[in-house]
């Protein structure tokens, strides 16, 4: 039995490193070279998973013998079994994330493939307002906040890949001592408007982490 143990954005940052591979093999003359983007990917992806040193190991070191297009698809085909799934959330566990919003639109989770989910979001247009749920430590967290669409593409401070982004700003749950009765934050940022594409292109989830923290305090 598999027992998984790949994040969906270190699934993407191995993916993004055997597509560096094939890109050398493609387009690089010189052995020294290749060989070099083949021990730097190699590295990269044993430094996601120090801990590995079984069979995991030989198979992610392997991403250094790829030669053709079938070699990668059958390298990620191969790690597919050992990716961590998106905890199961229910329909009511996200209405009670969001107590304030009696008429939540929450996205079909039927429909969601959870091994390529590091986040959930989505946008409700008719409240103009953006939603995110993450799992802390075992315990899920809910973000919401008003987005404005930018209708051009830029690079996500999520993913960091140049996308059809929204400004995202939500309201900081975090207060100063002796903060006034009145006293607010609002924290924003540039994020994907797709969430779907936001998780296929996330490689490292410190930015999220960082920016959920700032909101829930």
């Amino acid at each position: 039995m598999c027992e998984p143990f790949i994040r969906n954005h270190q699934y993407n940052f191995i993916k993004n490193q055997a597509e560096s591979v094939l890109n050398a093999l493609r387009t690089v003359g010189d052995p020294k070279i290749l060989e070099s983007v083949r021990f730097s990917a190699q590295t990269k992806v044993a430094e996601l998973f120090p801990a590995v040193t079984d069979n995991r190991k030989t198979m992610l070191d392997s991403i250094s013998d790829l030669k053709t297009t079938d070699d990668f698809q059958t390298y990620l085909q191969a790690l597919e079994p050992y990716l961590i799934e998106f905890p199961q959330i229910t329909e009511k566990q996200i209405r009670k994330l969001f107590p304030k919003n009696k008429k939540l639109k929450v996205p079909d989770l039927a429909q969601i493939d959870l091994r390529y989910v590091s986040c959930l979001s989505w946008t409700d247009i008719s409240t103009n307002k953006m939603f995110i749920v993450y799992s802390v430590g075992g315990q899920f967290v809910g973000v919401e906040g008003r987005y404005t669409a930018t209708n051009k593409k830029g690079y996500c401070f999520v993913c960091s890949r140049y996308e059809e982004l929204a400004l995202f700003s939500a309201i900081s749950k975090k207060r100063p001592a002796n903060a006034s009765p009145d006293y607010y934050k609002s924290v924003g940022n540039y994020l994907c408007m797709n969430g779907h594409e936001c998780n296929k292109n996330m490689t490292d989830v410190t930015s999220l982490e960082k920016f959920i923290d700032s909101v829930q305090g």
